[in-house]
C-alpha cells in the first residue's frame, strides 16, 4: 500500500506546517517527518514524530515507509534514553482524537510521583504541565540532535 495524504486537515497538520517553517520545538527531521518536543512537558524530554507527508495512520504507509516510521520512533526513544536518564521509554501510536498518524514518545523516570510512576502518560494532568520553553529546553534539544546524527537526522 503505498502512503495516502491525510484526507481532513488535523493539529498534526498544523505541526506538520509548523515544523517545516522551524517551530523553536523541532528537534530534528528525521527520514520519516519531524521529531519535536511536546507543546507540554509533563515529563521532561517528552516528543512526538510526526510524518512528513502526514497520513492518516501507520497503515497507510507501504512496508518500507512504515519500518522506517517505527525506527524513526525508536532511534528518538535511544537518544532520550542516551541523553535524559530516563529508565524506559513508552510510545504511543492512537489517532482517535487527531486522524492523523504521529507517534507519542514519553521518558518515564525513577523520581515521577509515585502514583504516577506506573500509569499510562495520560493520567498526568497535562494542563498543569510545564509549557515548552526553547530556552529551556536548547541544550537538551542538541543533545538529542547529537545522538540522532547517526540516524539520518538534519
Amino acid at each position: 500500500m503505498s502512503a495516502a495524504a491525510s484526507p481532513q486537515p488535523t493539529a498534526i497538520h498544523a505541526l506538520v506546517a509548523a515544523a517545516r517553517a522551524g517551530d523553536p520545538r523541532v528537534i530534528a527531521a528525521l527520514p520519516s517527518g519531524w521529531v519535536m518536543f511536546g507543546e507540554r512537558q509533563f515529563v521532561y524530554g517528552y516528543a512526538l514524530l510526526l510524518p512528513d507527508p502526514v497520513v492518516p495512520d501507520i497503515n497507510s504507509l507501504a512496508a518500507e515507509q512504515r519500518a522506517r516510521f517505527l525506527l524513526d520512533m525508536t532511534l528518538v526513544g535511544d537518544a532520550l534514553l542516551a541523553v535524559t536518564g530516563a529508565l524506559r521509554i513508552n510510545y504511543a501510536i492512537f489517532g482517535n482524537l487527531e486522524p492523523a498518524l504521529h507517534a507519542h514518545i514519553v521518558p518515564r523516570y525513577a523520581d515521577e510521583p509515585a502514583a504516577l510512576r506506573t500509569q499510562h502518560p495520560w493520567a498526568y494532568d497535562w494542563d498543569a504541565a510545564e509549557v515548552f520553553d526553547p530556552r529551556a529546553y536548547a541544550d537538551l534539544a542538541a543533545a538529542l540532535r547529537g545522538g540522532l546524527a547517526c540516524s539520518g537526522a538534519r
